[in-house]
């Protein structure tokens, strides 16, 4: 066993030494080991079969051998990293099959053949060349289609964009089972019929393949058929700053799980009286931002990055703390602001980082306080309070539930890094949880666990895969879709991706991409916007009656989920503080060990909370008091808790967050003029010419 080599990892060691993965097994780990054995079976079968020799065997053990290739590339691709890392690629595998194949003839053949053979196998190798020279040629294409800057909603035509390849000669894996197809299965027809006209016309078809690939790869490497080069795609990006003038703009950097960090922070920066920007720096990331008019540009390099220094760009705001984020922060042109994907009591939300930034924009007055007590470095002058715009379109609470299904949202955080058992409910309460709500036989619960639930401990995502496993059970007795309703849903969502996909399939290589998501239509946003809330009716509306639902996907949203429930259920996370913007009732499991009071006085967002205990003895009665609001003691202290965490009604959070950008906007500007005001010379400076220092004779500078 491999020693941790550091403390986080260390303690995640003891912890899974301590605590090991319990419940039921992971099934996609299941599945991914009998792919992979039967693959490792199929090959040596075809060993035992080739070397006996036994024709039978060798036939089926190769068939077995494509077909379990095909699902690794399909469904298991995850296995393909396993292979690879034991020198077990694709390469090696495809060259040991045909090998084998060649043995058997050889064990199967006669003297005279000899001759027959020997060209066969030098037509293999000659395929093999081929398909080493396309990945070369492959490779060089990629890099000429890999541009130092990537654009979305900008329109780069002037860029000489062009297609992707096709996929098949882009994926050594994939091309070499589609090329190498028919050599191994005339190989194969050999062996059952002892033709060799099958081999040879198999290796023959796979030579013409591999050509045809390359003489469709070559021209790519034309002047005239590359994109633009660095230098051109450089000059073309300070052009575009110059005409479009940003003014205010989104950074944003992180992994695929993140991007919806960056997503809560589109609308309130569209709704800017500005000239919007959204600042990128992983290339993957540039599809993964919801859909959204404002222009993004992809900067990967920090010398590109730094050329925002010299643009109008005055403000930038940060949903997220990340390593990249100190680079930008070097720009001295720009002022920035930190404003959070979310407001917690966890330490996470006053991170000592926060100190970097010019300003923090926080929700209420809560926030405000959290960074005082932790001291962390932020100075209370520099921290502004906007509210969430995000929350501005959250429905507020409209009574009791209305007709006999009492809507329960169970959204739990993820367990996070420092192992904090008080961190998430789904490995000591969440099953106690679900089990209660779902013996209410008038419950509609929706569970809308955290993406990153299981990432760091296996405890929770065994946890969570018995969740799922319970709620599905709980629906094999209900009703299906509603006549008509999934009719309704299915138009509502082609209608939807019709707006936000633009037809784009997973082929698509970043330059296709840049051709493709030029500048939006004209009132793209508002139709994208109107055909989400038609799509949200139309999925509420499909439901079955009572059914109760597991929703990990990006749709609905979460504040989609807020409007139709009636009761939420949560951790200590930023999920409380938002949904008090609808002043329904909530709870929070306390998984910390501590007492009821303890556990108030520690988190402060629990004020207003019906607080539940891992048994999860509370939700009979937490039930009765949402349905009937006479009963309900919190009304007052969630009014109470909701000021002091989102702060007042009025102004809106809208304008305080316009007028929070204004005034970093205006600080900005007049630092720039500062900075280009003549500034007075320094001793050992010379009037009229380039600063110097007077060094003493004998010393160095």
């Amino acid at each position: 066993m491999p020693v941790p080599t550091s403390p986080r990892r260390f303690r995640a060691a003891i912890r899974r030494y301590r605590f090991p993965p319990t419940g039921l097994p992971d099934r996609p780990a299941v599945a991914r080991a009998l792919v992979a054995a039967a693959l490792v079976g199929a090959c040596a079968a075809q060993a035992v079969a080739a070397l006996s020799p036994h024709v039978p065997l060798l036939v089926a053990a190769t068939a077995l051998s494509l077909a379990v290739e095909g699902v690794l590339y399909r469904w298991q691709r995850g296995v393909l990293t396993v292979f690879a890392k034991a020198h077990a690629d694709i390469t090696v595998r495809h060259v040991l099959r045909d090998l084998l194949l060649v043995v058997g003839l050889l064990r199967l053949g006669e003297q005279d053949r000899e001759t027959q053979y020997a060209a066969i196998a030098a037509g293999l190798l000659v395929c093999y060349a081929l398909h080493c020279a396309i990945q070369a040629v492959s490779v060089l294409v990629r890099r000429t289609r890999t541009l130092p800057v990537v654009t979305r909603n900008i329109d780069a035509s002037a860029l000489r964009l062009s297609p992707a390849p096709p996929a098949v000669l882009r994926r050594p894996g994939h091309r070499l089972l589609v090329l190498g197809l028919p050599a191994t299965a005339g190989l194969a027809a050999t062996a059952a019929t002892d033709d060799t006209r099958f081999a040879a016309a198999g290796v023959v078809l796979s030579l013409a393949l591999a050509l045809a690939g390359l003489a469709a790869l070559l021209p790519r490497l034309l002047p005239g058929r590359r994109p633009a080069g660095e230098q051109e795609v450089l000059d073309w990006f300070d052009a575009w700053l110059a005409e479009y003038r940003p003014t205010v703009g989104l950074y944003f950097s992180g992994g695929s799980a993140s991007a919806y960090q960056a997503g809560m922070w589109l609308e309130p920066l569209a709704r800017l009286d500005a000239r919007p920007v959204i600042v990128l720096r992983e290339r993957f990331m540039v599809s993964r931002i919801p859909p959204t008019d404002i222009p993004i540009v992809c900067l990967p390099k920090v010398p590109t990055l730094m050329r925002l220094e010299h643009s109008t760009l005055q403000v930038l705001i940060h949903p997220s703390n990340s390593g990249k984020t100190s680079q930008v922060l070097r720009i001295p042109t720009i002022k920035h602001a930190f404003v959070n994907h979310g407001e917690s009591d966890k330490l996470s939300s006053c991170n000592p980082y926060a100190k970097a930034y010019d300003e923090v924009w926080v929700a209420g007055p809560a926030a405000r306080e959290r960074y005082a007590l932790a001291e962390v470095g932020v100075e209370d002058k520099d921290v502004v309070e906007i509210g969430r715009p995000q929350l501005d379109a959250v429905l507020p609470c409209a009574g009791p539930p209305a007709g006999r299904r009492t809507t329960v949202l169970y959204a739990p955080t993820w367990e996070g890094w420092d192992g904090e058992p008080g961190n998430t409910s789904v490995v000591t309460a969440g099953e106690n949880l679900v089990r209660a709500l779902l013996a209410d036989p008038d419950v509609r619960l929706l569970y809308r666990p955290h993406p990153l639930t299981g990432s760091v401990d296996p405890r929770a995502g065994a946890a969570d895969r018995r969740i799922r496993e319970l709620i599905r059970a709980a629906n094999r007795s209900g009703s299906g879709p509603r006549p008509g309703r999934s009719e309704e849903l299915a138009f509502r969502a082609q209608e939807l991706d019709r707006l936000t996909t633009d037809g784009f399939d997973d082929d698509a290589d970043q330059v296709e991409r840049m051709l493709r998501q030029s500048a939006p239509e004209p009132g793209r946003a508002e139709a994208v916007a109107r055909a989400t809330a038609a799509w949200e009716e139309a999925y509420w509306a499909s439901l079955p009656e009572g059914e109760h639902q597991v929703v990990t996907e990006a749709r609905p949203s979460l504040y989609a989920c807020f409007d139709v429930t009636d009761l939420l259920i949560s951790d200590v996370s930023s999920v409380i503080t938002d949904f008090l913007a609808s002043g329904k009732p909530y709870a929070v499991a306390n998984t910390a060990g501590l007492s009821e009071q303890t556990f108030r006085a520690a988190f402060p967002t629990v004020a207003a909370a019906t607080v539940l205990t891992p048994d999860a003895a509370g939700v009979p009665a937490l039930l009765e008091s949402v349905r009937h609001p006479e009963k309900d003691e919190l009304s007052k202290a969630r009014a109470e808790l909701k000021l002091r965490l989102l702060g007042p009604a009025e102004p809106a959070s809208q304008e305080r967050f316009e007028a929070a950008v204004r005034a970093l906007c205006s600080a900005a500007l007049g630092h720039r003029g500062r900075r280009q005001r003549p500034q007075p010379a320094l001793p050992g400076q010379r009037q009229g010419g380039a600063p110097t220092l007077e060094v003493p004779v004998g010393h160095s500078g």
